[in-house]
């Protein structure tokens, strides 16, 4: 039994999860919480090289199915790693992104079948979810937008595809979020991220002590 808790962040590209994630540090911190930050991909080295494969944009070449195994391939050594060692010393565990990332972008998005992205996700996790987790939605334009205006964010492989591609992505989120009310919790990232990082807390306040 895990003593720690898992929070997972979500969202469509240009929702400001990290932004939201960055803004809780200092605000933990205080609380003397022990709690550790990740991302997928990526987080650990190994997982970190294969992020850099997948998002390279000279990577056009890359089959959905190649691209959803690189992901899963990262997540199993992401957790094993990182995630499940935290959670055995009890610690708050937030990662940007984690399995409901593949359902959302390469099941409905790439177009493959979500049964068999729960599969491989089942199998990569040994059955692992977070006990909860925060979705940040927010309109399609309005979040490719945002990249575009972003002075610290070059537009990676997957923030080129089209406006209907990532559409899809977004009809993948709420259907998670329609499948299990319990686990997910729907933010409106639209608005101001201080709103957003204020309603963020209200909702952590609930599970952990912010």
């Amino acid at each position: 039994m895990l003593k720690g808790m898992f929070i997972s962040l979500e969202g469509p590209d240009g929702a400001g999860k990290s932004s939201v994630l960055e803004a809780l540090i200092p605000i933990l911190e205080t609380k003397g919480q022990a709690f550790i930050t990740t991302r997928e991909p990526g987080g650990v080295a190994v997982a970190e090289k294969i992020r850099d494969v997948i998002l390279d944009p000279k990577h056009t070449e890359i089959d959905e199915k190649t691209e959803l195994l690189l992901y899963i391939a990262s997540r199993r050594q992401h957790l094993v790693e990182r995630i499940v060692p935290a959670l055995n010393r009890g610690e708050l565990v937030l990662v940007d992104r984690f399995i409901d990332s593949s359902v959302a972008y390469q099941g409905f998005g790439r177009g493959l079948k979500v049964a068999d992205i729960d599969w491989l996700n089942n199998f990569a996790t040994d059955g692992l979810k977070p006990d909860l987790t925060l979705y940040f939605d927010i309109d399609v334009e309005e979040g490719l937008a945002r990249i575009a205006k972003s002075k610290d964010r070059g537009a990676d492989r997957l923030d080129r595809e089209s406006v209907e591609w990532h559409k899809r992505v977004r009809e993948g989120y709420l259907s998670i979020l329609e499948r299990e009310p319990n686990r997910v919790r729907k933010i409106d990232a639209s608005q101001p991220l201080e709103k957003v990082v204020a309603d963020t807390l209200a909702v952590l306040a609930e599970r952990v002590e912010v």
